[in-house]
């Protein structure tokens, strides 16, 4: 527990209203994280302020209880919270409605796939902070539905993602719509150099940046192993995990769509109460997968990396990683929706025979080593036959002749081993000299 609170500080001394700490406390929090410990403080300060740190440390309140007790409740749109996915912006904000329900500040989701007018009514009624993803923002922003003229608050959840090339530039749009002078709070666990040179190009110069993830980018409560198995067998060993483990609710993360699709078919075929996710999906159907994990009523969520950020749900048990991420810093991401606040998780990564670096690349960049499982009691199936007749072809194929397999090449004798390694790197020495020609592909007549 260790790496996630701060003991030696509780939410009464770091400077938050009174209206603000009876939430906390009705909420079941004595002490806060790190992060929060850390964070808050210089939020309250009036400082812009660059925060990161593990998965499930409570980022959110880190920049929300700030928010709760600076905001003043005669302003409305005075804080905007930019998020990437719809699912953390319903989450942030009703993390920020919970946490501030003792206080008059109260706060509007704007998000695509829904009513544009009830989201516009809500914020007419006294949405004091308005959390949203970039694409409804700037829609709502060109229909006046919106204004930045009392804006006081920007910040950026997920920062890394936000500021990545598919949302930079609706961000630059949007942040440009600041008229006055206000606070930026950039949030994220994982923040690379080049990222974190870009969001203080939107800060002022004296941003205060606060790290808590020294060591390792996970939590020590997260269990992290990997299993070898071979792409044919994933089905099967994901149905045999389910099965024979305990879990209480699994996330089973995949790389595609189509994936996400095929793995929820056979699971559900094989009696398991299972659920997809993904960016496809109507908005309505997306919503009732979630309201399914947050009541317990369903078991198993197979999802693209759209649940990867921001699902905080404290029943999941077990994250599996059916595809491991081709960016390591998705897998940081992906664990995270397990082990939250102070509960332990389980991870699990499947891991195909020519993935080998793709974990270390995923090891080195989480600042662990994520163990080799063994299933002893799983049978791995047949190899496929296009599978076994690609593999015959490249038998056939006779290997190149290498630097060890000949003995006297004709044009090599006198010649050290050392001298036609050098002058042949890639080992293959040709046995004859080469045609003379005049440098085309005709022969030339000359005996």
């Amino acid at each position: 527990m260790s790496d996630i609170f701060n003991q030696t500080t509780r939410f009464a001394d770091l400077g938050l209203r009174d209206s603000v700490l009876k939430g906390i406390t009705e909420a079941g929090f004595e002490y806060p994280t790190d992060i929060q410990a850390r964070l808050i403080p210089v939020v309250l300060a009036g400082k812009d302020a660059l925060g990161q740190a593990k998965t499930g440390t409570g980022k959110t309140a880190s920049f929300g209880l700030p928010l709760l007790s600076l905001a003043d409740p005669n302003t409305a749109m005075q804080a905007l919270v930019l998020v990437p996915t719809r699912e953390l912006a319903v989450q942030v904000a009703r993390e920020l409605d919970d946490l501030g329900k003792h206080t008059p500040i109260r706060t509007t989701c704007i998000i695509g796939g829904e009513s544009m007018r009830e989201q516009s009514d809500s914020v007419k009624q006294g949405g004091h902070i308005i959390v949203g993803t970039p694409g409804r923002v700037m829609d709502m922003q060109s229909r006046r539905e919106i204004h930045f003229r009392d804006m006081r608050f920007a910040i950026l959840d997920e920062v890394d993602r936000m500021l990545d090339i598919g949302f930079r530039d609706d961000i630059r749009k949007i942040l440009k719509l600041f008229k006055s002078d206000h606070q930026t709070i950039f949030v994220s666990a994982t923040i690379s150099d080049d990222i974190e040179r870009l969001a203080r190009s939107f800060m002022r110069p004296d941003a205060e940046k606060i790290t808590t993830t020294s060591g390792s980018l996970t939590v020590s409560l997260v269990d992290q192993k990997h299993l070898s198995v071979e792409p044919w067998d994933k089905r099967s060993l994901l149905l045999h995990l389910l099965k024979h483990e305990d879990p209480d609710t699994t996330l089973v993360f995949c790389r595609t769509k189509a994936t996400v699709h095929n793995v929820t078919r056979y699971l559900r075929d094989k009696g398991i109460n299972a659920k997809e996710i993904h960016g496809d999906l109507a908005q309505t159907k997306r919503n009732n997968v979630m309201s399914s994990m947050r009541k317990g009523t369903l078991d198993v969520l197979v999802a693209s990396d759209l649940a990867a950020r921001g699902l905080d749900i404290d029943h999941i048990s077990h994250v599996i990683n059916y595809d491991l991420p081709e960016d390591p810093e998705v897998y940081i991401h992906r664990i995270g929706r397990t082990a939250r606040a102070g509960r332990r998780g389980i991870a699990w990564a499947f891991v195909s025979s020519d993935q080998g670096q793709l974990l270390t690349e995923i090891e080195k960049l989480a600042g662990v080593e994520i163990e080799k499982m063994d299933y002893p009691d799983f049978t791995p199936g047949p190899v496929p036959a296009d599978v076994a007749n690609e593999r015959k072809k490249v038998e056939r194929k006779a290997p190149m002749e290498t630097l060890a397999a000949r003995s006297k090449p004709a044009v090599a004798e006198g010649i050290s081993q050392d001298d036609l390694a050098a002058m042949f790197p890639n080992g293959v020495i040709p046995k004859s000299l080469p045609r003379r020609t005049l440098g085309t592909k005709f022969r030339s007549r000359r005996g």
